[in-house]
């Protein structure tokens, strides 16, 4: 997937209705975990990323920084982060627990 021509979100846009359920991709553009759920608002947001399971089963919920993801928007408007993270990477992170 060439990134390059995709569109950074803007700091307002950094929301849960925004980043809910929006895909994150690793190196290689592999799929490594979807956004869950988002604490706070603009500059001070984090996201709980779930990683691993299949269809949101058996996946852990990690707590990762805005500022680690690249937040954009495809040409079709679909939103989705690029990290440089992998997939072991987040899974080697504590759990998140709401």
């Amino acid at each position: 997937m060439d990134h390059s021509r995709h569109t950074p979100l803007t700091r307002q846009e950094l929301n849960e209705a925004v980043l809910n359920g929006a895909p994150v991709y690793g190196v290689d553009d592999e799929k490594i975990g979807t956004i869950s759920h988002v604490h706070g608002v603009g500059a001070v947001t984090d996201v709980v990323v779930d990683v691993g399971g299949f269809l949101g089963i058996g996946s852990k919920p990690v707590l990762v920084s805005v500022d680690q993801l690249n937040l954009m928007r495809d040409e079709n408007g679909k939103v989705h982060g690029v990290t440089s993270w992998t997939k072991d990477q987040l899974k080697e992170l504590p759990e998140h627990r709401h």
